[in-house]
């Protein structure tokens, strides 16, 4: 099968095209490289045809859909704290953005399309674990462009003959996802603890999140391509962790226990539980998340020498 994965050369991305590689697949990347590297396909680029460029580009996205069969559309901007700064941006990049995707690929006589997005739109979940079927409430301008991206692909759904699949993804980590001030908390963790510091927990820690490696998510991205599965969902493991635990679990990989949490005041908008009820992803996508935060921590961080 030819695919086209958007925002190939990110975290999520790149390992997904890699995974589709492994699998026999022609794969096509458009990425436009504002926060993705070449260097994440290192292994697989020349195996791969890579489109640079932005998905708002018709001419771009036209080029990168020639004779694709199947689309996996992961490019996207993702910080919570800039999109309330940029709400327009992030309406135009995300939600404008899967739109005018959808158009191009009903055009050019795509087959599948799978959206990759968040858990966040959820807000403060009315239940955990939380099932697709359970209400929706975004708080923050990133999760409403996510969920009008949602919206644009359901309307797609079975539209000449091109079916539409979501995924929710919970907390994904692993390899390649770099630190900055939007970064998630592992790698917060890890690097203060790579300069000697303690990590930093806000509130009490007794927080949950489902926290799922990233070869995992593109394994549950992988096998919805290869199925006619439509609908949204969820992807994390279906198991949570509290952020203490998570706090001492990276502290012990990386060999720096003798360094103890230290806890700020909560921030403001941060929601309390987090976990996926996964019931509906493994039964109609057949399969379960494989590897456990300890073993994915260890591939993720690497012991301090």
């Amino acid at each position: 099968m030819r695919i086209l994965v958007t925002g190939g050369a990110g975290f999520i991305g790149s390992h997904l095209a890699e995974a589709l590689v492994g699998r026999g697949h022609d794969v096509v990347v458009l990425d436009d490289l504002s926060t993705g590297k070449k260097e994440n396909l290192a292994e697989a680029l020349r195996q791969i045809e890579f489109v640079e460029g932005d998905i708002r580009e018709d001419g771009v996205v036209k080029k990168a859909l020639r004779d694709i069969e199947a689309v996996a559309h992961l490019a996207a901007l993702i910080s919570v704290n800039e999109s309330m700064k940029k709400p327009l941006l992030y309406h135009d990049v995300n939600s404008m953005g899967t739109l005018r995707l959808l158009q191009h690929s009903l055009k050019s006589g795509v087959k599948r399309f799978v959206l990759t997005s968040s858990c966040a739109v959820y807000g403060d979940p009315a239940k955990v674990p939380t099932s697709e079927t359970d209400p929706v409430g975004p708080l923050s301008v990133y999760a409403a462009s996510k969920l009008s991206a949602e919206e644009y692909c359901r309307t797609y759904d079975g539209t000449g003959g091109m079916s539409v699949a979501v995924l929710r993804l919970f907390n994904v980590y692993g390899p390649r996802q770099t630190f900055s001030q939007y970064s998630g908390v592992i790698m917060q963790f890890a690097e203060r603890v790579r300069n000697g510091k303690p990590p930093v927990i806000y509130g009490d820690g007794r927080q949950t999140r489902d926290f799922i490696f990233v070869r995992d998510v593109g394994r549950f991205i992988t096998a919805a391509i290869e199925t006619e599965a439509s609908g949204t969902f969820n992807v994390g493991t279906g198991r949570s962790v509290t952020i203490r635990r998570l706090a001492a679990v990276v502290l012990n990989v990386m060999g720096r226990e003798d360094l103890k949490p230290i806890f700020a005041p909560p921030r403001p908008g941060d929601i309390m539980y987090s976990e996926a009820d996964m019931s509906r992803a493994v039964k109609e996508l057949g399969i379960k998340p494989e590897v456990a935060l300890k073993e994915g921590l260890r591939e993720t961080i690497p012991p301090i020498r």
